[in-house]
C-alpha cells in the first residue's frame, strides 16, 4: 500500500496533471459523459482537498472528484472528432472466433472490466462482441444491463465528439454491423 502511494505520487510528479474547468465536458468510467458544474474545496480528515463536481449528462448524477485523483479515477477529456473513425474501425473488425466457451459470468466480468477503463475504444469492443453475440444468441441478463451501458457511453461520447444528435450516431454504428445482421 505505501509502495503504491510512493508510486502514484512520483507518477503525478511527472506527467502534467489535466485540469478541467467549470463548462468543460469530461468522461467518467463507466459512467459517460459529464459537465463540470463546479470546482469546490472542502475538509477531508482535517486536511483541505478541492474537487470538481461533475453532473453526468445521461442520468444526472453528481460526482465529486478530488482534482489530484484525476488520472487514478480515469478522467478524461471527451475523445477528440479525429479518433472517431478509429473507435469505428474497433466495431468493424471482427475476431476469426467468438469464444462461445465462455461461461456468461466470465464474459460478464471481462465486459464490465472493460467499460471500468474508460476507454471508448474498450467500451466499443464489448459493445461489438455484446452486439455480434446477440445475432446468434439470446444474451443473459447481465449481458443485456452491459450492451445497454456500452451503447450509451458508445453514443452519448461520440455524439457529443461530433457535435451531432445520438439517434445519427446510433444510425451510424448499426450501420457497421449490417453485413452480419444480413448473414444470420
Amino acid at each position: 500500500m505505501i509502495k503504491k502511494k510512493a508510486k502514484d505520487s512520483v507518477k503525478t510528479n511527472k506527467s502534467k496533471m489535466r485540469t478541467f474547468q467549470v463548462g468543460d465536458l469530461a468522461v467518467y468510467p463507466a459512467h459517460g459523459v459529464g459537465e463540470i458544474k463546479a470546482i469546490e474545496s472542502r475538509v477531508v480528515n482535517g486536511e483541505k482537498h478541492d474537487f470538481y463536481i461533475m453532473k453526468i449528462i445521461e442520468n444526472g448524477m453528481t460526482i465529486m472528484i478530488p482534482t489530484n485523483n484525476v488520472e487514478s479515477v480515469g478522467l478524461r477529456d471527451v475523445i477528440n472528432k479525429k479518433e472517431i473513425p478509429k473507435v469505428y474501425a474497433v466495431m468493424k473488425f471482427r475476431k476469426e472466433a467468438m469464444a462461445d466457451n465462455q461461461t456468461w459470468n466470465r464474459r460478464y466480468r471481462e465486459y464490465m472490466d472493460k467499460i471500468k477503463t474508460g476507454s471508448l475504444y474498450d467500451v466499443a469492443e464489448v459493445f461489438r462482441d455484446l452486439f455480434l453475440l446477440k445475432l446468434t444468441k439470446d444474451l443473459s441478463f447481465g449481458e443485456r444491463k452491459l450492451y445497454d451501458t456500452a451503447q450509451i457511453l458508445l453514443v452519448r461520447e461520440l455524439s457529443t465528439a461530433k457535435k451531432t444528435d445520438e439517434d445519427t450516431i446510433l444510425t451510424e454504428i448499426e450501420s457497421l454491423f449490417v453485413s452480419e445482421e444480413a448473414e444470420n
